[in-house]
């Protein structure tokens, strides 16, 4: 059976508790799950696009939720926190002690901007890129950040995704 098939067949409770780690929005979620059965590869990752675009502001913030601020170590051993350490660890989680600092900063300034997370997508991104962007995202107005902030989960919820379905 291939990983689309085995995605296709999942009981619709382990799917959703796949998905919700991949982003904790249901929308996205049940739209996912809606589509199926899937061809391929390709169209369970078009269904997963879609769905992110179609995402409300409040169903992006509910994903913002269960992300940790760039720079801290997710806790616990659910999936998701595992993959926040993955793609943080050899950015933001590795910074020296002044680029934490920096990185600290920077969140707070954010979160007291925009009143919420600063969220990157953070795979191979080195540290100090990663401090850049929020610097320079700061300058951005709501609308533009907004959009901004839907792309970045767009692209965190796509890769995590592909893991879910490498592992099928």
């Amino acid at each position: 059976m291939t990983a689309v098939e085995t995605f296709n067949a999942l009981p619709a409770e382990r799917l959703a508790e796949l998905l919700s780690a991949c982003l904790a929005a249901p929308a996205w979620s049940a739209a996912i799950a809606a589509k199926r059965p899937f061809a391929d590869r390709a169209g369970v990752l078009a269904a997963a696009d879609a769905a992110a675009a179609a995402l409300t502001w409040d169903e992006v913030l509910q994903g913002l939720s269960a992300h940790p601020r760039i720079g801290e170590r997710a806790t616990g051993d659910s999936r998701e926190a595992a993959w926040s350490r993955a793609e943080q660890s050899a950015a933001a989680g590795s910074a020296d002690d002044e680029t934490k600092a920096a990185l600290i900063a920077a969140n707070r300034a954010y979160e007291e901007r925009f009143g919420h997370v600063f969220l990157i997508f953070a795979s191979g991104r080195s540290q100090s890129e990663i401090l850049a962007a929020a610097r320079e995202r700061l300058a951005n107005d709501e609308a533009a950040e907004r959009a901004i902030v839907a792309e970045e989960l767009r692209r965190i919820a796509g890769l995590r995704l592909e893991r879910v379905l490498d592992a099928l």
